[in-house]
């Protein structure tokens, strides 16, 4: 089982380009955590069953599974996470001839409830991007990555996997390798190319110390930062920033892209700068757009939530 799990990863890594955390994901999905509470993972499962090969497991199995999830109190979505893990393991254990038929095939997620993203107020997000000191290296490399993040719509792991060749400052334009080995163009405006400019030039260079690497965004080692390290920079910077809300990577994600259409932005023209393949992934922003027209709206309007008006005045 563990050379088939060995040759699984490498598949992950050089056959989907799956980044870091992917891979640590659907493994943990497969293989569970024996740290912490009750053993989830699928194997784990499968062991405790006595079900002893993968040619053994049918749909059943994997309903007996997901039932066995809901009763451990496990989320919906940390239901269909494991179950897109497995059915990803399953079809490749299919397409290596390891299995003859993917018991996967007719087995459906459990339906979620779409809940609106997180996104940061104007005002929370001016706090945010002047939090950091931009005297100090660490402090300009900080204000760099938060404004490229608003600026770009950049996923935490097309951050730190950002090369110096990859940028230009003159046209304002990042070439970014997203989910699936996709390159798309990714634009940011004059705040955030002035921020990653004074880093490039002053902090990168401090640093980088002896070290080489082409990373454009460094630890005070000289090495790439991971992604751990860049939540762990957005945390203290919005501590700092007195922003109570949790705010994570893809925060400034969701608030790039609804901004965008708060501004006027075409649907098509956020797709495309966020890199997702299908239309119906951006348009959850739309909703959010929308929500936050209701709010205002039903602060602002004076009949709207059964004001009315003093005819004395």
């Amino acid at each position: 089982m563990q050379t088939i799990i060995d040759r699984y990863v490498n598949y992950l890594r050089a056959g989907r380009n799956a980044s870091p955390h992917t891979v640590s994901t659907y493994i943990n999905a497969l293989v569970g955590n024996k740290i912490r509470g009750k053993e989830k993972g699928f194997f784990q499962f499968l062991f405790a069953r006595k079900i002893n090969s993968f040619e053994a497991v049918n749909r059943q199995t994997l309903r007996d599974y997901m039932y066995y999830l809901m009763q451990t109190g496990a989320a919906k979505s940390s239901i269909a996470n494991k179950l897109s893990a497995i059915r990803s393991f399953f079809r490749y254990l299919h397409n290596e001839d390891i299995i003859k038929e993917n018991p996967l095939v007719q087995v459906s997620s459990p339906k979620l409830d779409r809940r609106l993203p997180i996104i940061l107020t104007a005002d929370e997000i001016k706090r945010l991007l002047e939090a950091p000191d931009a005297t100090t290296p660490a402090g300009q490399r900080d204000r760099a990555i938060l404004e490229l993040l608003y600026a770009s719509g950049l996923r935490v792991s097309e951050i730190v996997q950002l090369d110096l060749w990859q940028v230009n400052i003159e046209t304002r334009e990042l070439r970014v390798v997203g989910k699936g080995n996709k390159e798309r163009i990714v634009l940011m405006g004059d705040p955030a190319a002035d921020a990653l400019t004074v880093y490039l030039a002053e902090g990168r260079q401090k640093l980088l110390s002896d070290e080489k690497t082409e990373a454009v965004f460094i630890n005070r080692f000289g090495k790439r930062l991971i992604p751990r390290r860049v939540q762990k920079i957005i945390d203290e910077q919005a501590v700092a920033a007195g922003i109570t809300r949790k705010v994570h990577p893809h925060v400034l994600r969701h608030t790039f892209a609804t901004h965008m259409l708060d501004g006027g932005a075409d649907l098509r023209v956020v797709q495309e700068l966020l890199g997702h393949a299908s239309l119906s992934t951006t348009q959850i922003y739309t909703h959010v757009s929308k929500s936050q027209a209701k709010k205002v709206y039903l602060a602002a309007h004076p009949f709207a939530s059964g004001r009315k008006t003093d005819d004395s005045q």
